[in-house]
């Protein structure tokens, strides 16, 4: 499977901006793609302003970006703000290349860090999604830090973990360093998809991977609005996973608390 990340800057709260952004990006960069991945909150950045930005699910978000799939023939993952009744959600949508939805997963940790549990809901499951034969885990920015969330993917053998973001440069070696450990832990190709640029709050450097199932980094890009193209073989997580089949020893608890 051939994938795309989209590093790029998006402008702050400006969706319209943001959309051409994307569209002069796009140019003949990813025909031969099988999916696209653009950061977290694409058309928005990192806001807490979900009351002016939400949108439904299949709104005005995923109208463009499924036209985008439409364009391209070629499936998509991005990033909304969400509303569902009086909730916001920090959500990711998945959507085919003939434009329609085939999976939404929300963020399962807010960052507190910078109030984000105060303006958002947390989501409350892990969400599988499949392109062809591929499994493939989904995530966003702070879930990396953990493990727990992709120990059960690994339970359920996902061939590919995407997360999205908007990682700032000051812990910048955080998201390497947790990429890289997603990756060998659970023996599978990890995508991460971060910004450049800056916001109100934050400056931003991209970085955005590929760590292979050995934890090997296919590629890493700092800094530039471009466009990756990463080839991933399935092949090579069935190899790895039959020579070292760590997984098998794998134990998952529950720790009961006594109150």
């Amino acid at each position: 499977m051939n994938i795309s990340l989209v590093q790029y800057n998006p402008s702050w709260e400006n969706k319209k901006k943001n959309k051409d952004k994307i569209l002069a990006l796009l140019k003949g960069e990813i025909s031969k793609s099988d999916l696209l991945i653009f950061p977290e909150m694409t058309l928005t950045g990192f806001s807490m302003n979900a009351e002016k930005l939400y949108e439904e699910r299949e709104g005005e978000s995923f109208l463009f970006f499924s036209e985008l799939a439409k364009k391209f023939s070629i499936q998509i993952m991005a990033g909304i703000i969400e509303k569902e009744g009086s909730d916001y959600f920090n959500t990711l949508l998945h959507i085919d290349a003939s434009g329609g939805l085939v999976n939404y997963y929300r963020k399962i940790h807010p960052f507190s860090f910078s109030n984000e549990d105060k303006f958002y809901k947390g989501g409350e499951k892990h969400v599988i999604t499949e392109i062809g034969e591929w499994k493939i885990g989904l995530s966003i920015c702070y879930d990396l830090r953990f493990p727990e969330l992709f120990r059960l993917y690994a339970k359920e053998r996902v061939d590919l973990i995407v997360n999205i973001a908007n990682w700032p440069v000051t812990r910048i070696d955080h998201w390497r360093t947790l990429l890289k450990a997603r990756a060998i832990e659970n023996q599978c190709y990890v995508a991460g998809v971060n910004r450049v640029g800056d916001d109100p709050n934050a400056e931003y450097n991209g970085y955005s991977s590929v760590f292979d199932p050995m934890g090997k980094e296919i590629i890493s890009v700092e800094d530039e609005e471009r466009i990756i193209g990463v080839e991933l073989n399935k092949e090579y997580i069935r190899e790895v996973r039959e020579k070292l089949p760590f997984l098998e020893d794998m134990r998952l608890i529950k720790l009961y608390i006594n109150h």
